[in-house]
């Protein structure tokens, strides 16, 4: 049995991120590619919704590991994210229990982002991991299509709920940061679903905090 393991949400300072593995028996693999499946960032959503039901169908099984932001944020105070990432990793193999996993490297050196994993997980297995393993290997490109649909609905909730557009989440998004901003000035924190670790998050509140002891100076 093969798995493919991908994250969706490393690096937004909005929203949580999602994990997900795909376990398939190696005869199966074909069928991933003639349904079309590549890196999620390849896809439409409306693309990457449909192959997802897909995916799930054709899967022998599948896990979807959600993050919130505060587990990030407590998890920082005692790990580096990379570890982090490595502990994800590791949650999914023990749900799948696959003989062979094709990981998306989540560390700037590839290879010793497998060798954690291995070290960590508590039986045998071989582990194949690369820099866009999503781009490479369909059963990653699987993977990273259920992580990216899960933390899509995740985020477009948020949305709902707030009544509110905060765009993708992720740093880059002027939509995002100019949601931040607002939501600061209003309430004069973060956020529920801000990762409060995030060096953007501590700079927009501390923007606010300064601006406030200069009105207070008048």
């Amino acid at each position: 049995m093969i798995s493919g393991i991908d994250e969706a949400g490393k690096g937004p300072v909005l929203g949580p991120m999602c994990v997900a593995g795909v376990l398939l028996e190696e005869e199966k693999l074909d069928a991933l590619s003639q349904m079309g499946v590549k890196d999620s960032k390849q896809l439409t959503a409306k693309k990457r919704e449909h192959l997802a039901v897909e995916i799930k169908a054709l899967a022998n099984k599948y896990y979807i590991l959600e993050v919130s932001p505060f587990q990030i944020d407590e998890l920082r105070k005692i790990m580096t994210m990379n570890e982090i990432m490595v502990a994800c990793y590791v949650k999914i193999l023990e749900e799948l229990k696959p003989h062979h996993a094709f990981v998306d490297a989540a560390d700037v050196i590839a290879e010793r982002f497998g060798e954690n994993i291995k070290k960590k997980y508590n039986a045998e297995i071989d582990i194949t991991s690369e820099h866009d393993a999503d781009e490479k290997y369909p059963i990653v490109s699987a993977a990273s299509i259920l992580a990216k649909v899960q933390r899509d609905a995740l985020v477009k909730t948020i949305e709902e709920n707030l009544g509110i557009e905060i765009g993708s989440g992720y740093t880059s998004d002027p939509k995002t940061i100019r949601f931040l901003e607002s939501w600061i000035q209003e309430h004069g924190t973060l956020p529920d679903f801000a990762r409060n670790s995030w060096e953007t998050s501590r700079r927009l509140l501390g923007k606010l905090n300064k601006n406030q002891k200069v009105l207070t100076d008048y």
